[in-house]
């Protein structure tokens, strides 16, 4: 999992699964208590997602309005839109809309 950092979005790339929550969980504290309060997280190139990552995206959505910020997940493919109902986590984030 690779993480890049542009102003105040959040680039992911790789398999994001359970290996790689505590790295992403980091980024997101860092972006969180920085001065921005629109953070986008870009998981356009994230390969694979499992139950445990989306967990953390879901938590750190919750934190976020909790504290006066708004996540925002970006280029969420099938496969993780699929994940995120299956598991009922979709009521807790926000995904940017897809252009037609």
């Amino acid at each position: 999992m690779d993480i890049l950092t542009e102003g105040p979005t959040l680039v992911l790339s790789g398999n994001f699964n359970g290996r790689s929550t505590a790295a992403v969980r980091a980024a997101l504290h860092l972006q969180l208590a920085g001065p921005e309060h629109e953070i986008v997280v870009d998981l356009t190139q994230v390969e694979s997602v499992d139950v445990p990552a989306l967990r953390v995206l879901a938590f750190a959505s919750q934190e976020a309005a909790r504290t006066g910020h708004h996540v925002t997940l970006r280029g969420c493919g099938p496969a993780v839109r699929r994940m995120l109902h299956l598991t009922r986590l979709m009521r807790f984030v926000e995904l940017e809309p897809v252009a037609a």
